[in-house]
């Protein structure tokens, strides 16, 4: 439901709301790197390798081409958008409102929870035929 009121937001369907949480409790990504793409846009080779570890945005090191797989997958599951300047796309992200609301339900605490093994095979299948089709 899209409304023209600023006063209403939009309202998600549930099942986008859980893919999306899902998604985000299944990435390698820490909860401090979305409270920052809040804020300001992130470019990945702060995410990327040892810096997103020193910055605390990474539970591992990744190369920057795993990093940006990871982030695409999570721009198509609608948390996050990549920055736009006046030459056309750059490498940084930035938090979706979708991805905002999620954060902020998780803002109160200190990491992202935790996906089960059937959260982790659900994404896992998502991906899968995501690329397969």
């Amino acid at each position: 439901m899209i409304t023209d009121s600023p006063s209403k937001p939009f309202a998600y369907a549930p099942q986008t709301i859980r893919r999306a949480k899902i998604a985000l409790s299944c990435s390698p990504f820490r909860l401090k790197l979305f409270q920052e793409m809040r804020n300001q846009s992130v470019p990945i080779q702060q995410i990327a390798e040892e810096t997103g570890i020193k910055l605390g945005y990474v539970k591992k090191a990744f190369s920057e081409s795993r990093i940006e797989d990871k982030l695409v997958w999570l721009i198509n599951v609608g948390l996050l958008r990549r920055e736009v300047d006046g030459q056309g796309l750059t490498d940084s992200f930035r938090l979706t409102p979708l991805g905002r609301e999620i954060v902020a339900e998780w803002e109160s605490k200190t990491e992202i929870p935790t996906a089960t093994l059937i959260n982790r095979l659900s994404h896992w299948l998502n991906r899968w035929l995501k690329l397969s089709l």
